[in-house]
Protein backbone atom coordinates (compact mmCIF):
# COMPACT_ATOMS: atom_id res chain seq x y z
CA UNK A 1 0.00 0.00 0.00
CA UNK A 2 1.48 3.10 -0.74
CA UNK A 3 0.79 6.57 1.04
CA UNK A 4 1.02 10.31 -0.98
CA UNK A 5 1.61 13.17 0.99
CA UNK A 6 -0.40 16.47 0.57
CA UNK A 7 1.34 18.70 -1.47
CA UNK A 8 1.69 21.96 1.28
CA UNK A 9 0.11 25.36 0.19
CA UNK A 10 2.42 27.86 -0.85
CA UNK A 11 0.82 31.56 0.17
CA UNK A 12 2.23 34.91 -1.31
CA UNK A 13 1.46 38.15 0.30
CA UNK A 14 -0.64 41.12 -1.05
CA UNK A 15 0.65 44.26 0.45
CA UNK A 16 -0.31 48.29 -0.36
CA UNK A 17 0.95 51.08 1.69
CA UNK A 18 -0.94 54.46 3.03
CA UNK A 19 1.24 56.59 2.89
CA UNK A 20 1.26 60.76 4.71
CA UNK A 21 3.53 63.30 3.82
CA UNK A 22 3.55 66.26 5.70
CA UNK A 23 4.02 69.27 3.33
CA UNK A 24 6.28 72.10 4.41
CA UNK A 25 4.62 74.98 3.83
CA UNK A 26 5.16 77.83 5.96
CA UNK A 27 1.58 78.02 6.97
CA UNK A 28 -1.09 75.27 8.18
CA UNK A 29 -3.62 73.67 5.21
CA UNK A 30 -6.73 75.96 5.90
CA UNK A 31 -5.61 78.67 8.47
CA UNK A 32 -2.64 80.86 9.39
CA UNK A 33 -0.66 79.42 12.12
CA UNK A 34 3.41 77.90 11.76
CA UNK A 35 3.87 74.37 10.43
CA UNK A 36 6.62 74.50 12.65
CA UNK A 37 7.51 71.47 14.41
CA UNK A 38 7.75 72.09 17.87
CA UNK A 39 7.66 69.42 20.60
CA UNK A 40 8.72 71.62 23.48
CA UNK A 41 5.71 73.95 23.79
CA UNK A 42 2.26 72.64 23.25
CA UNK A 43 -0.36 73.72 22.10
CA UNK A 44 1.12 77.03 20.92
CA UNK A 45 0.43 76.85 16.77
CA UNK A 46 -3.06 77.14 17.26
CA UNK A 47 -5.86 79.13 16.27
CA UNK A 48 -10.17 78.50 16.60
CA UNK A 49 -10.08 77.42 13.22
CA UNK A 50 -7.65 73.95 14.06
CA UNK A 51 -9.22 74.19 17.24
CA UNK A 52 -12.77 73.78 15.62
CA UNK A 53 -14.61 76.46 17.17
CA UNK A 54 -17.95 77.08 15.99
CA UNK A 55 -18.32 79.61 12.73
CA UNK A 56 -14.97 79.53 11.89
CA UNK A 57 -14.30 79.34 8.10
CA UNK A 58 -11.14 77.38 6.73
CA UNK A 59 -9.49 78.66 3.44
CA UNK A 60 -7.05 76.88 1.27
CA UNK A 61 -3.38 77.48 1.70
CA UNK A 62 -2.76 77.91 -2.43
CA UNK A 63 0.31 76.17 -1.72
CA UNK A 64 -0.66 72.50 -0.71
CA UNK A 65 -2.63 72.93 -3.96
CA UNK A 66 0.59 73.50 -5.81
CA UNK A 67 2.45 71.02 -3.94
CA UNK A 68 -0.23 68.18 -4.54
CA UNK A 69 -0.19 68.89 -8.20
CA UNK A 70 3.27 68.86 -8.45
CA UNK A 71 3.61 65.45 -6.67
CA UNK A 72 0.81 63.88 -8.35
CA UNK A 73 2.69 64.90 -11.66
CA UNK A 74 5.79 63.33 -10.20
CA UNK A 75 4.25 60.10 -9.36
CA UNK A 76 2.65 60.04 -13.08
CA UNK A 77 -0.96 60.39 -11.71
CA UNK A 78 -3.92 62.17 -14.09
CA UNK A 79 -4.48 65.38 -11.86
CA UNK A 80 -8.58 66.11 -12.12
CA UNK A 81 -9.50 69.06 -13.52
CA UNK A 82 -12.43 69.14 -11.08
CA UNK A 83 -11.98 68.13 -7.22
CA UNK A 84 -13.87 68.68 -3.70
CA UNK A 85 -13.14 68.80 0.05
CA UNK A 86 -15.12 65.88 2.45
CA UNK A 87 -15.67 66.00 5.80
CA UNK A 88 -14.33 62.51 7.19
CA UNK A 89 -16.15 61.94 10.34
CA UNK A 90 -14.56 60.18 13.41
CA UNK A 91 -14.63 60.78 17.39
CA UNK A 92 -10.94 60.91 18.88
CA UNK A 93 -9.33 63.35 21.45
CA UNK A 94 -6.68 64.47 18.83
CA UNK A 95 -9.92 65.61 16.11
CA UNK A 96 -11.48 68.80 18.12
CA UNK A 97 -13.60 68.93 15.51
CA UNK A 98 -14.79 65.30 15.64
CA UNK A 99 -14.71 65.14 11.84
CA UNK A 100 -11.25 65.84 9.26
CA UNK A 101 -11.29 67.85 5.87
CA UNK A 102 -9.99 65.13 3.34
CA UNK A 103 -11.00 63.95 -0.20
CA UNK A 104 -12.94 61.35 -0.65
CA UNK A 105 -14.73 60.39 -3.73
CA UNK A 106 -12.82 63.37 -6.44
CA UNK A 107 -9.53 63.61 -5.28
CA UNK A 108 -6.58 65.94 -6.68
CA UNK A 109 -5.04 63.02 -8.26
CA UNK A 110 -5.46 59.56 -9.63
CA UNK A 111 -3.78 56.68 -11.45
CA UNK A 112 -0.05 56.82 -11.42
CA UNK A 113 2.95 54.75 -10.92
CA UNK A 114 6.24 54.58 -9.83
CA UNK A 115 9.40 51.73 -10.36
CA UNK A 116 10.95 50.76 -7.45
CA UNK A 117 14.88 48.57 -7.73
CA UNK A 118 15.70 45.82 -5.78
CA UNK A 119 19.17 45.00 -5.64
CA UNK A 120 20.00 41.58 -4.15
CA UNK A 121 23.37 41.94 -3.53
CA UNK A 122 25.24 45.19 -4.07
CA UNK A 123 26.41 46.08 -7.71
CA UNK A 124 23.79 43.17 -8.90
CA UNK A 125 21.72 44.65 -11.28
CA UNK A 126 18.16 45.11 -10.09
CA UNK A 127 15.25 44.00 -10.17
CA UNK A 128 13.10 46.54 -11.58
CA UNK A 129 8.98 46.48 -10.89
CA UNK A 130 6.08 49.31 -11.93
CA UNK A 131 4.10 49.98 -8.38
CA UNK A 132 0.36 51.20 -9.22
CA UNK A 133 -0.83 54.65 -7.30
CA UNK A 134 -4.18 54.69 -6.84
CA UNK A 135 -5.03 58.10 -5.60
CA UNK A 136 -3.27 61.10 -4.20
CA UNK A 137 -4.98 63.50 -2.28
CA UNK A 138 -4.78 66.50 0.08
CA UNK A 139 -6.13 66.75 3.87
CA UNK A 140 -5.54 68.08 7.51
CA UNK A 141 -3.43 66.05 9.76
CA UNK A 142 -4.68 65.63 13.56
CA UNK A 143 -3.24 66.67 16.89
CA UNK A 144 -0.77 64.51 18.55
CA UNK A 145 -1.57 62.28 21.97
CA UNK A 146 1.25 61.93 24.15
CA UNK A 147 0.13 58.46 26.67
CA UNK A 148 1.57 59.42 30.14
CA UNK A 149 1.97 57.10 33.35
CA UNK A 150 -0.23 57.71 36.78
CA UNK A 151 -1.30 60.72 38.13
CA UNK A 152 0.40 60.80 41.68
CA UNK A 153 -2.78 62.07 43.36
CA UNK A 154 -5.33 60.59 41.54
CA UNK A 155 -3.40 57.26 40.90
CA UNK A 156 -5.26 57.03 37.21
CA UNK A 157 -3.55 57.03 33.92
CA UNK A 158 -3.56 59.82 31.57
CA UNK A 159 -3.51 61.11 28.01
CA UNK A 160 -2.21 64.74 27.23
CA UNK A 161 -2.74 65.92 23.66
CA UNK A 162 -0.92 68.40 21.67
CA UNK A 163 -3.10 70.35 18.91
CA UNK A 164 0.12 72.27 17.12
CA UNK A 165 0.24 69.72 14.72
CA UNK A 166 -3.99 69.71 13.77
CA UNK A 167 -4.29 71.30 10.51
CA UNK A 168 -1.13 70.77 9.39
CA UNK A 169 -1.30 69.87 5.38
CA UNK A 170 -0.90 66.21 4.07
CA UNK A 171 -0.68 64.33 1.27
CA UNK A 172 -2.25 61.24 1.14
CA UNK A 173 -0.83 58.40 -1.33
CA UNK A 174 -2.23 55.33 -1.82
CA UNK A 175 -0.50 52.53 -3.34
CA UNK A 176 -2.68 49.87 -5.69
CA UNK A 177 -1.57 46.46 -3.85
CA UNK A 178 1.33 45.72 -5.97
CA UNK A 179 3.99 44.47 -3.19
CA UNK A 180 4.74 41.33 -2.56
CA UNK A 181 7.49 41.71 0.39
CA UNK A 182 8.20 43.61 3.37
CA UNK A 183 11.70 44.73 1.29
CA UNK A 184 9.40 45.79 -2.21
CA UNK A 185 7.28 47.68 0.55
CA UNK A 186 10.78 49.63 2.10
CA UNK A 187 11.95 50.49 -1.25
CA UNK A 188 8.52 51.68 -2.35
CA UNK A 189 7.98 54.30 0.73
CA UNK A 190 11.84 55.54 0.08
CA UNK A 191 11.20 56.02 -3.74
CA UNK A 192 8.65 58.12 -2.64
CA UNK A 193 10.11 60.37 0.52
CA UNK A 194 12.69 60.82 -2.30
CA UNK A 195 10.64 61.91 -4.99
CA UNK A 196 9.38 64.25 -2.10
CA UNK A 197 12.85 65.49 -1.35
CA UNK A 198 13.13 66.02 -4.71
CA UNK A 199 10.83 68.39 -5.52
CA UNK A 200 10.95 70.49 -1.99
CA UNK A 201 7.74 69.92 -0.49
CA UNK A 202 8.88 67.74 2.45
CA UNK A 203 11.49 67.39 4.82
CA UNK A 204 10.73 63.25 5.22
CA UNK A 205 11.72 63.11 8.52
CA UNK A 206 9.81 60.06 9.59
CA UNK A 207 11.19 60.55 13.16
CA UNK A 208 9.44 63.59 13.29
CA UNK A 209 6.38 62.29 11.75
CA UNK A 210 6.65 63.91 8.22
CA UNK A 211 6.71 60.77 6.81
CA UNK A 212 4.14 58.11 7.88
CA UNK A 213 3.11 55.30 6.21
CA UNK A 214 0.21 52.81 7.17
CA UNK A 215 0.37 48.72 5.94
CA UNK A 216 -2.51 46.82 4.79
CA UNK A 217 -1.27 43.25 4.32
CA UNK A 218 -2.86 39.94 3.18
CA UNK A 219 -2.15 36.55 2.26
CA UNK A 220 -3.37 34.34 -0.35
CA UNK A 221 -2.46 31.21 -1.54
CA UNK A 222 -0.27 30.87 -4.82
CA UNK A 223 -2.88 30.89 -7.67
CA UNK A 224 -5.58 32.41 -6.04
CA UNK A 225 -7.13 35.90 -7.82
CA UNK A 226 -9.43 36.58 -4.94
CA UNK A 227 -7.78 38.78 -1.92
CA UNK A 228 -7.45 37.50 1.81
CA UNK A 229 -8.52 39.33 4.44
CA UNK A 230 -6.36 42.60 5.01
CA UNK A 231 -4.74 43.44 8.04
CA UNK A 232 -3.34 46.84 8.52
CA UNK A 233 -0.25 47.88 10.91
CA UNK A 234 0.75 50.96 12.39
CA UNK A 235 3.74 52.76 14.36
CA UNK A 236 6.08 52.32 12.02
CA UNK A 237 8.94 55.04 11.64
CA UNK A 238 11.52 53.59 9.68
CA UNK A 239 11.75 51.52 6.74
CA UNK A 240 13.61 48.95 8.31
CA UNK A 241 10.53 48.92 10.54
CA UNK A 242 7.89 48.46 7.72
CA UNK A 243 9.98 45.74 6.33
CA UNK A 244 10.03 43.57 9.57
CA UNK A 245 6.48 44.46 10.30
CA UNK A 246 5.43 43.46 7.41
CA UNK A 247 7.57 40.19 6.91
CA UNK A 248 6.39 39.30 11.10
CA UNK A 249 2.84 39.62 9.62
CA UNK A 250 3.11 37.95 6.63
CA UNK A 251 4.37 34.70 8.34
CA UNK A 252 1.57 35.41 11.40
CA UNK A 253 -1.11 35.04 9.30
CA UNK A 254 0.22 31.83 7.44
CA UNK A 255 0.41 30.01 10.59
CA UNK A 256 -2.93 31.01 11.64
CA UNK A 257 -4.84 30.24 8.37
CA UNK A 258 -2.34 26.78 8.58
CA UNK A 259 -3.89 25.75 12.01
CA UNK A 260 -7.84 27.12 11.48
CA UNK A 261 -7.46 30.47 12.82
CA UNK A 262 -9.87 33.09 10.72
CA UNK A 263 -7.87 36.49 9.86
CA UNK A 264 -10.37 39.51 10.75
CA UNK A 265 -10.11 43.16 9.65
CA UNK A 266 -8.03 44.66 12.11
CA UNK A 267 -5.53 47.55 13.29
CA UNK A 268 -1.97 46.02 14.15
CA UNK A 269 0.29 47.94 15.85
CA UNK A 270 4.01 47.16 15.24
CA UNK A 271 6.11 47.25 18.42
CA UNK A 272 9.61 47.94 17.95
CA UNK A 273 10.84 46.27 21.67
CA UNK A 274 9.54 42.85 20.66
CA UNK A 275 9.42 42.81 16.90
CA UNK A 276 6.00 41.90 16.80
CA UNK A 277 2.36 43.13 15.51
CA UNK A 278 -0.03 43.69 18.30
CA UNK A 279 -4.09 43.94 18.03
CA UNK A 280 -5.21 47.78 18.02
CA UNK A 281 -8.89 47.71 17.16
CA UNK A 282 -11.44 46.28 14.67
CA UNK A 283 -10.55 48.34 11.07
CA UNK A 284 -13.29 50.40 10.06
CA UNK A 285 -15.01 50.85 6.89
CA UNK A 286 -15.49 54.04 4.95
CA UNK A 287 -18.98 53.84 5.33
CA UNK A 288 -18.30 54.57 9.18
CA UNK A 289 -16.76 57.96 8.19
CA UNK A 290 -20.21 59.02 6.83
CA UNK A 291 -18.21 61.25 4.22
CA UNK A 292 -20.42 64.37 3.07
CA UNK A 293 -18.98 67.57 0.93
CA UNK A 294 -17.57 70.06 2.95
CA UNK A 295 -19.86 72.93 2.61
CA UNK A 296 -17.29 75.65 3.94
CA UNK A 297 -14.69 74.94 0.86
CA UNK A 298 -16.00 75.48 -2.74
CA UNK A 299 -14.69 72.73 -5.16
CA UNK A 300 -11.00 73.13 -6.63
CA UNK A 301 -10.64 73.66 -10.47
CA UNK A 302 -6.87 73.86 -12.21
CA UNK A 303 -7.14 74.97 -15.36
CA UNK A 304 -4.72 73.74 -17.91
CA UNK A 305 -2.24 76.76 -18.21
CA UNK A 306 -1.99 76.48 -14.74
CA UNK A 307 -0.90 72.56 -15.33
CA UNK A 308 1.14 73.45 -17.82
CA UNK A 309 3.29 76.08 -15.19
CA UNK A 310 3.88 73.60 -12.52
CA UNK A 311 4.76 70.99 -14.73
CA UNK A 312 7.50 73.23 -16.14
CA UNK A 313 8.84 73.66 -12.63
CA UNK A 314 9.54 70.04 -11.83
CA UNK A 315 12.81 69.41 -11.12
CA UNK A 316 14.58 66.21 -12.47
CA UNK A 317 13.49 63.08 -10.32
CA UNK A 318 15.72 60.61 -8.95
CA UNK A 319 14.59 57.78 -11.70
CA UNK A 320 15.55 60.40 -14.47
CA UNK A 321 18.92 60.88 -12.58
CA UNK A 322 19.51 57.21 -12.08
CA UNK A 323 19.29 56.97 -15.77
CA UNK A 324 21.47 59.44 -16.84
CA UNK A 325 23.75 57.95 -14.39
CA UNK A 326 24.29 54.84 -15.62
CA UNK A 327 24.77 55.87 -19.30
CA UNK A 328 27.83 57.87 -17.82
CA UNK A 329 28.96 54.40 -17.04
CA UNK A 330 28.36 54.02 -13.24
CA UNK A 331 26.95 50.66 -11.99
CA UNK A 332 23.09 51.04 -11.52
CA UNK A 333 23.75 50.42 -7.43
CA UNK A 334 26.33 53.72 -7.59
CA UNK A 335 23.28 56.08 -9.33
CA UNK A 336 21.25 54.71 -6.80
CA UNK A 337 23.67 55.76 -3.95
CA UNK A 338 24.46 58.95 -5.75
CA UNK A 339 21.12 59.92 -6.11
CA UNK A 340 19.71 58.94 -2.54
CA UNK A 341 20.14 62.26 -1.61
CA UNK A 342 19.58 65.38 -3.88
CA UNK A 343 22.48 67.80 -2.44
CA UNK A 344 24.89 65.00 -3.17
CA UNK A 345 23.61 64.41 -6.64
CA UNK A 346 23.92 68.07 -7.32
CA UNK A 347 27.63 68.14 -6.24
CA UNK A 348 28.57 65.10 -7.91
CA UNK A 349 27.41 66.49 -10.96
CA UNK A 350 29.19 70.03 -10.60
CA UNK A 351 32.23 68.13 -9.94
CA UNK A 352 31.77 65.57 -12.97
CA UNK A 353 30.73 68.91 -15.02
CA UNK A 354 33.84 70.25 -13.76
CA UNK A 355 36.19 68.01 -15.55
CA UNK A 356 36.22 65.13 -12.78
CA UNK A 357 36.13 61.34 -14.38
CA UNK A 358 32.86 60.23 -13.60
CA UNK A 359 34.09 57.00 -11.95
CA UNK A 360 36.41 58.48 -10.18
CA UNK A 361 34.20 61.09 -8.32
CA UNK A 362 31.96 58.47 -8.10
CA UNK A 363 34.28 56.68 -5.91
CA UNK A 364 35.32 59.59 -3.91
CA UNK A 365 32.02 60.87 -2.66
CA UNK A 366 30.40 57.58 -2.04
CA UNK A 367 33.89 56.55 0.01
CA UNK A 368 36.34 58.79 1.90
CA UNK A 369 33.81 61.87 1.43
CA UNK A 370 30.58 60.37 2.79
CA UNK A 371 32.54 58.45 5.93
CA UNK A 372 33.90 62.04 6.92
CA UNK A 373 30.00 63.24 6.77
CA UNK A 374 28.86 60.62 8.56
CA UNK A 375 30.93 60.61 11.27
CA UNK A 376 30.87 64.39 11.87
CA UNK A 377 27.27 64.51 11.15
CA UNK A 378 27.28 67.20 8.55
CA UNK A 379 25.72 67.65 4.71
CA UNK A 380 27.27 67.23 1.35
CA UNK A 381 26.48 71.33 1.20
CA UNK A 382 28.43 72.58 4.70
CA UNK A 383 31.79 71.00 3.53
CA UNK A 384 34.84 73.89 2.60
CA UNK A 385 36.04 71.23 0.00
CA UNK A 386 34.04 72.24 -3.23
CA UNK A 387 33.14 70.00 -6.40
CA UNK A 388 35.65 72.23 -8.54
CA UNK A 389 38.51 71.57 -5.91
CA UNK A 390 37.16 67.60 -5.86
CA UNK A 391 37.13 67.36 -10.09
CA UNK A 392 40.91 68.83 -9.88
CA UNK A 393 41.72 66.43 -6.59
CA UNK A 394 40.60 63.65 -9.46
CA UNK A 395 42.41 64.78 -12.87
CA UNK A 396 45.92 65.85 -10.68
CA UNK A 397 45.24 61.65 -9.93
CA UNK A 398 44.77 60.67 -13.53
CA UNK A 399 47.40 62.61 -14.71
CA UNK A 400 49.81 61.26 -12.35
CA UNK A 401 50.71 64.26 -10.75
CA UNK A 402 49.81 62.32 -7.17
CA UNK A 403 49.24 59.21 -6.21
CA UNK A 404 45.69 57.91 -4.80
CA UNK A 405 47.15 57.47 -1.39
CA UNK A 406 48.83 61.40 -1.18
CA UNK A 407 45.70 61.98 -2.43
CA UNK A 408 43.83 60.11 0.73
CA UNK A 409 46.55 62.00 2.81
CA UNK A 410 45.77 65.94 1.99
CA UNK A 411 42.00 65.40 2.17
CA UNK A 412 41.30 65.86 5.59
CA UNK A 413 42.77 69.42 4.42
CA UNK A 414 40.52 69.95 1.60
CA UNK A 415 38.03 68.80 3.93
CA UNK A 416 38.32 70.90 6.45
CA UNK A 417 39.88 73.96 5.23
CA UNK A 418 39.23 73.92 1.22
CA UNK A 419 41.54 75.50 -1.40
CA UNK A 420 42.89 74.73 -4.15
CA UNK A 421 43.89 70.62 -4.47
CA UNK A 422 46.99 71.67 -6.96
CA UNK A 423 48.31 74.22 -4.78
CA UNK A 424 48.31 72.22 -1.40
CA UNK A 425 50.08 69.78 -3.60
CA UNK A 426 52.91 72.08 -4.37
CA UNK A 427 53.05 73.59 -1.16
CA UNK A 428 53.97 70.82 0.51
CA UNK A 429 55.91 68.89 -1.62
CA UNK A 430 54.14 66.14 -2.63
CA UNK A 431 54.15 65.84 -6.51
CA UNK A 432 53.93 62.34 -7.57
CA UNK A 433 58.03 61.01 -8.33
CA UNK A 434 57.62 59.71 -12.33
CA UNK A 435 61.15 59.70 -13.47
CA UNK A 436 62.19 56.37 -14.30
CA UNK A 437 65.81 56.95 -12.95
CA UNK A 438 64.85 58.47 -9.33
CA UNK A 439 62.74 55.86 -8.74
CA UNK A 440 65.75 52.98 -9.95
CA UNK A 441 67.58 54.65 -7.36
CA UNK A 442 65.16 54.66 -4.36
CA UNK A 443 64.67 50.77 -5.58
CA UNK A 444 68.61 49.24 -5.48
CA UNK A 445 68.87 51.52 -1.71
CA UNK A 446 66.15 49.23 -1.27
CA UNK A 447 67.27 45.89 -2.15
CA UNK A 448 70.68 46.44 -0.67
CA UNK A 449 68.91 47.16 2.65
CA UNK A 450 67.17 43.94 2.58
CA UNK A 451 69.34 40.97 1.27
CA UNK A 452 67.35 38.33 3.69
CA UNK A 453 64.25 39.35 1.62
CA UNK A 454 66.00 39.36 -1.72
CA UNK A 455 67.24 36.22 -1.12
CA UNK A 456 64.10 34.75 -0.05
CA UNK A 457 61.81 36.16 -2.75
CA UNK A 458 64.50 34.75 -5.76
CA UNK A 459 63.93 31.48 -3.19
CA UNK A 460 60.28 31.53 -4.22
CA UNK A 461 58.47 33.79 -2.10
CA UNK A 462 57.15 35.47 -4.53
CA UNK A 463 54.57 37.46 -2.51
CA UNK A 464 57.76 39.52 -0.66
CA UNK A 465 57.58 41.38 -4.01
CA UNK A 466 54.59 43.73 -1.49
CA UNK A 467 57.02 44.10 0.89
CA UNK A 468 59.14 45.69 -1.32
CA UNK A 469 56.82 48.14 -3.07
CA UNK A 470 55.82 48.87 0.74
CA UNK A 471 59.27 50.18 1.21
CA UNK A 472 59.65 52.08 -1.27
CA UNK A 473 56.66 53.97 -1.10
CA UNK A 474 57.60 54.63 2.53
CA UNK A 475 61.50 55.86 1.27
CA UNK A 476 59.53 58.34 -1.07
CA UNK A 477 56.81 59.23 1.14
CA UNK A 478 54.19 57.85 -0.43
CA UNK A 479 55.27 59.85 -4.02
CA UNK A 480 56.47 57.01 -6.24
CA UNK A 481 54.75 56.18 -8.81
CA UNK A 482 53.01 52.93 -8.38
CA UNK A 483 52.83 51.53 -11.49
CA UNK A 484 56.58 52.12 -12.73
CA UNK A 485 57.51 50.84 -9.41
CA UNK A 486 56.44 48.14 -9.76
CA UNK A 487 57.14 47.82 -13.43
CA UNK A 488 60.99 48.58 -12.29
CA UNK A 489 61.28 46.56 -9.31
CA UNK A 490 59.63 43.55 -11.21
CA UNK A 491 62.90 43.25 -13.36
CA UNK A 492 65.61 43.96 -10.84
CA UNK A 493 64.13 41.63 -7.94
CA UNK A 494 64.51 38.82 -10.64
CA UNK A 495 68.10 40.25 -11.66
Amino acid sequence: MTTTTAKKTEYEAVIGLETHCQLNTNTKIFSSESTQFDPDNPNTNVSPICLGYPGVLPVLNEKVLEYAVKAGLALNCTIAPYSKFDRKQYFYPDLPKNYQISQFDLPIAEHGHIEIEIFEKQNSEPIRKKIGITRLHMEEDAGKLTHGGSDRLSGSSYSLVDFNRAGVPLLEIVSEPDLRSGKEAAEYAQELRRIMLYLGISDGKMQEGSLRCDVNVSVRPVGQKEFGTKVEIKNMNSFSAIQKAIDYEISRQIKAIESGEKIVQETRLWEEGTQKTTSMRLKEGSSDYRYFPEPDLPPIEVSQAQLATWKSQLPELPAQKRDRYTKLGLSAYDARVLTDDRQVAEYYEAAVNAGGDPKLVANWVMGDIAAYLNSNLLSIAEIPLTPNTLAELVSLIAKGTISGKIAKEILPELLTKGGSAKELVESKGLTQISDPAEIEKLIDEVIAANPKELEKFRAGKTKLKGFFVGQVMKKSGGRADPKLTNQILGKKLQG
